[in-house]
């Protein structure tokens, strides 16, 4: 089984990563950094684009693994970017078969946070055909995840 991590932190280092390597412990992985991509904003055509380049990445993936610090009590603004992008050149359904887990980091998030980012990477995971298998905001819960994966 491929395990892909998609760490949406400009810190490739930070909390998302090491919340990651515990979620992720004894298991083999990829790590695609989204600050070493180009990622325009939905509607926009560049040709240096490599949009498509994470969704092949992903296709490849058997479990993906989406990793964001909380910034202005939301997910980081390259998962944001990202999930918008997949709304059109991505067909729905179109990564079936797959797992998703998110992970949220941060210095205690409160709850409303924690709901709304799960009520969208829920929606995403459906609308692409992922089984979601849930989020961990901290260490136990990571933990306690990584037995699903």
């Amino acid at each position: 089984m491929s395990i892909l991590f998609v760490n949406g932190s400009p810190n490739k280092n930070g909390n998302t990563a090491k919340l990651a390597g515990i979620l992720l412990a004894g298991k083999a992985y990829k790590t695609l950094e989204l600050a070493d991509y180009k990622v325009y904003g939905y509607g926009q055509n560049f040709e240096d684009d490599q949009f498509a380049e994470i969704v092949d990445e992903m296709k490849a993936a058997d479990t993906i693994v989406i990793g964001s610090p909380v910034y202005w009590h939301n997910m980081s603004g390259m998962i944001r970017n990202l999930l918008d992008r997949f709304y059109g050149p991505v067909e729905e359904g179109e990564l079936k078969g797959r797992r998703l887990v998110f992970l949220f980091q941060g210095i205690t998030p409160e709850g409303w946070m924690l709901e709304k980012a799960e009520y969208t990477m829920k929606r995403f995971a459906n609308k692409y055909g992922m089984e979601y298998i849930g989020m961990a905001a901290n260490k136990s819960e990571a933990e306690t995840l990584s037995k699903k994966i």
